[in-house]
């Protein structure tokens, strides 16, 4: 894992494979190789294991989970609890109330998996969402409370704008960089695709130089009168 400020940046993307009869599987972003599997080959989002609710009027809509990650690690003579966001997994299966379920336990950690969260891609965030794309590490980011002593962590927002994000690091929430999954880098690619406008360069229109000449000439005589 590593750290930079107070946005953390995970390892692990976590997704469903529909070939698995849904089995939550680990989509590894090793350093070496994190520049690639960010960036999925091309395939139609139509042919990706789930589809995203609403559109044509507004954005899409997609039911999310969010996996946490509870270690504790040493500071001098004390062991003090840690949490980590460690993946995002995406489907129908997660359109639920909000609620939290342990999926791991042993003695170095405890993983537990946050449902009932809805990721959403907005018109309005398209240029955001493709400087999000255009990076080296396409992510998601969750923004999470963490309890004073240090006993929970629970996801309020996962967004993919990373304008979004940084407004959260003025609070006292912590705003965690998750690799994107790769069915929904390939919907916020479409998205984008569909919805982002390029704002038009507006060009200064110069005068030719007689014009500006005869008003040199202009100005010097009426000085003169």
């Amino acid at each position: 894992m590593t750290q930079i400020g107070s946005v953390k940046s995970a390892c692990f993307a976590y997704y469903i494979d529909a070939s698995r009869c849904g089995t939550l599987v680990a989509w590894k972003n090793d350093v070496d190789t994190i520049d690639s599997r960010s960036k999925p080959s091309p395939v139609p989002p139509e042919e990706t294991s789930f589809q995203p609710q609403g559109e044509p009027a507004g954005g899409y809509r997609f039911p999310v989970s969010v996996i946490v990650e509870r270690r504790r690690i040493r500071r001098g003579r004390w062991a003090v609890p840690s949490w980590e966001v460690t993946g995002i997994v995406a489907g129908e299966g997660f359109k639920t109330e909000r609620r939290m379920t342990s999926i791991h336990r042993d003695e170095e950690c405890q993983r537990y998996q946050w449902s009932g969260l809805i990721l959403e891609f907005f018109r309005d965030a398209t240029e955001s969402y493709w400087h999000n794309l255009q990076g080296s590490r396409p992510s998601l980011f969750v923004i999470c409370y963490e309890e004073d002593d240090g006993a929970s962590m629970e996801p309020i927002l996962v967004t993919a704008d990373p304008h979004e994000g940084d407004a959260y690091l003025e609070t006292e929430g912590t705003v965690h960089a998750v690799p994107i999954p790769p069915d929904l880098y390939r919907w916020l690619e479409q998205f984008v695709m569909n919805h982002y406008r390029p704002a038009e360069r507006k060009t200064r229109k110069r005068r030719k130089w007689k014009e500006n000449e005869q008003r040199g000439k202009t100005s010097s005589s009426e000085r003169q009168h």
